[in-house]
This record gives C-alpha cells, sequence and structure tokens, in this order.
C-alpha cells in the first residue's frame, strides 16, 4: 500500500516539475517575444526617425537653395536690369520734348511714365525677393511693408493686428514665416480675388499663432491637402515645407461669407 502511495506522490511530483517546465517555457517564451516585439518597434521607430530627418534635410536643403536662387535674381534685377531702365531714362531725358511734334510729346512722355512704372517694379520685385528687409525691419514690419505694398493702386483693403511682443529667436525661421505670408497673400489677391484682407498675430506660450482672413475664395483643409501634391498646386508645396521644417501645422478654414488661414510656429525651435 506504501508503495501505490510512493508511486503516486512521485507521479505528482513529476507532474508539478512538468506543469513547473511547461510554466517557466511559456513564460521565457512571452518575455523573449515581448523583447522581440520592442526591439522591431524601436527598430521601426528609428527607421521613421531616420527617414523624417532625411526628408526635413532634403527639404532644408531645397528652401535654402530657393532662397540662394532667390538672392541671386533679386541681385539681377537690381544690379543689371534696374541699371539698364535707371539708364535708358537718363538718356531719354536728354531728349528736348519741346523740339518734338506734340504726338511725339505725348509719347516721349509715356515713356518716361512707363520706365518710372518699370523701375518701381523691378525694385518692388527685387525688395520681396530678397530677406534682407527682416534684418533690416523685423518679422511684423516687413509683413506690414510686403502687405502696404501688394494693397496700394489695387482695390484691396488691408488691416493689421501684429503682436509687437514677437522676439525673434531664429532668423531662418523668419525668413519661412514671412514666405508663407507672402504666397498666402499672392494666392489670395491672385486666385482668391479678394477684397478685404486681415492679418492678425499672437504669442502664447512660445507659439506664434498667425491668422489671415479675406472675403475671396478660399481653400478648404481638404483641398489644401489633395492641391499641396500637385505641381501646380499654387506653391501649396512650398508652404507645406515650411510648415514641416518649422515643426508648425497650418489649417484652412471656408466657409460663403469668409476665409481664413491659421498658422502655428513654435518661435523657439532651432534648426
Amino acid at each position: 500500500m506504501s508503495d501505490i502511495i510512493n508511486n503516486i506522490k512521485g507521479i505528482e511530483y513529476l507532474i508539478i516539475i512538468g506543469i513547473g517546465t511547461m510554466f517557466l517555457l511559456i513564460i521565457s517564451f512571452l518575455l523573449s517575444f515581448n523583447l522581440s516585439q520592442r526591439r522591431k518597434f524601436q527598430y521601426r521607430q528609428q527607421m521613421q526617425e531616420l527617414k523624417e530627418r532625411q526628408q526635413n534635410q532634403l527639404i532644408e536643403a531645397a528652401v535654402r537653395s530657393e532662397e540662394t536662387e532667390r538672392h541671386r535674381i533679386s541681385e539681377k534685377l537690381h544690379d543689371e536690369v534696374g541699371a539698364l531702365l535707371s539708364a535708358t531714362k537718363l538718356f531719354l531725358g536728354h531728349i528736348k520734348s519741346e523740339r518734338l511734334k506734340e504726338d511725339e510729346q505725348q509719347l516721349h512722355s509715356k515713356s518716361l511714365e512707363l520706365l518710372d512704372e518699370s523701375i518701381e517694379k523691378v525694385r518692388s520685385i527685387s525688395h520681396n525677393l530678397h530677406s534682407s528687409i527682416l534684418k533690416e525691419l523685423g518679422l511684423n514690419e516687413a509683413i506690414r511693408n510686403f502687405v502696404q505694398k501688394i494693397a496700394q493702386g489695387s482695390s484691396l483693403k488691408a488691416t493689421l493686428e501684429m503682436d509687437d511682443s514677437y522676439v525673434t529667436h531664429n532668423p531662418e525661421n523668419d525668413i519661412s514665416i514671412y514666405r508663407i505670408v507672402q504666397e498666402l497673400c499672392n494666392n489670395i489677391i491672385k486666385h482668391g480675388h479678394a477684397t478685404e484682407l486681415f492679418i492678425e498675430s499672437a504669442v502664447e506660450d512660445d507659439v506664434l499663432n498667425l491668422t489671415i482672413r479675406h472675403n475671396g475664395k478660399g481653400l478648404s483643409q481638404e483641398e489644401f491637402e489633395t492641391l499641396r501634391y500637385q505641381s501646380d498646386g499654387l506653391g501649396l508645396k512650398n508652404i507645406q515645407n515650411r510648415i514641416i521644417l518649422l515643426h508648425g501645422k497650418i489649417k484652412f478654414e471656408s466657409n460663403h461669407d469668409q476665409h481664413s488661414t491659421v498658422l502655428q510656429i513654435p518661435i523657439k525651435l532651432k534648426t
């Protein structure tokens, strides 16, 4: 009888050992699986971060290249085209208009008028292409100056309420913000046919909030997401690239009466 009891106890002992061993194997498998999944997640995360860094580097290179090209064209316009126009005006100015016939005097006067307008246009384009205005005036004044120029001689009524507490922390970021505002305003006038434009800025919790409202034809967020991938997408791809570099956000809101674009830019971001 005791042998039977001992055998039963032995079997029970083996079963317990077997269950314990299986339990340990299951725990080991789960731990190994969890570690493997964690490593895979970390690897995917590292690859995603690497992909984002590479993408940002490509975007930054493209943006810097564009800015360099803007400066080159600006200098060419100012130094070469502007100089030629000024020289032409000088030569035309030496013509004694009183010696000309009446119709020739009118042509002479009109030519000088068109030359003055062309010189001013070249100067304005050159000024907008070059970012030195930001160094001279700061972001707020640069935006005010730009909006004032595009509103001159047009039916556009522009109102600005800029937060003068804004302080530049990174000049490169200011250039990108300025270019975004330029692109948006040009689209609003050229494609939106707006007659009223309102720009407001506010600094809150180290974030620059810029709101652009107008009464023209506006974009919805869905339209922006679609158009920014198209080659002729109103410069929206360029806007999106700069938003990515700034780690900012852009939101389009559109209704029948008023349309707005809201920018949220971290102002202490270092690039």
